[in-house]
């Protein structure tokens, strides 16, 4: 378990960005979007193995709000919709240490479904 605790979250004015500070001084600034569609949630996760959900269409996605969960989480709601994702400080140090090649396995995901990034036009 990581013990690193933060000292900081701050949701950027234009809502897509959630900078995380530890108390050992490292600092993340991670996407929105890269939030949402690796949200920790059973809607994305799955209840099990095999079930995890590749989400499309989440480019643009902001954050709402952000409502703390005991003294070792936040759950972090979404423009979406979505808000059941409950991110613990481990999994945000996570996001943060290897959330680019997390995204990059996500987006060849996507590519692998025929899936976008974008949102569907109406």
């Amino acid at each position: 378990m990581n013990d690193n605790w933060p000292t900081e979250l701050k949701v950027s004015k234009d809502r897509q960005t959630l900078t995380v500070t530890f108390d050992d001084g490292q600092m993340f600034a991670l996407p929105a979007e890269m939030m949402r569609v690796l949200s920790p949630s059973a809607e994305v996760q799955g209840h099990g193995p095999g079930q995890k959900v590749t989400v499309p269409g989440k480019r643009h996605v902001g954050i709402r709000a952000i409502v703390p969960t005991g003294n070792y989480a936040a759950r972090i709601a979404f423009d979406d919709g979505h808000d059941s994702g409950i991110f613990t400080w481990s999994y945000l140090r996570e996001l943060g240490e290897r959330g680019a090649d997390l995204f990059a396995v996500y987006e060849a995901e996507l590519a692998e479904k025929g899936l976008s990034r974008d949102p569907k036009r109406s």
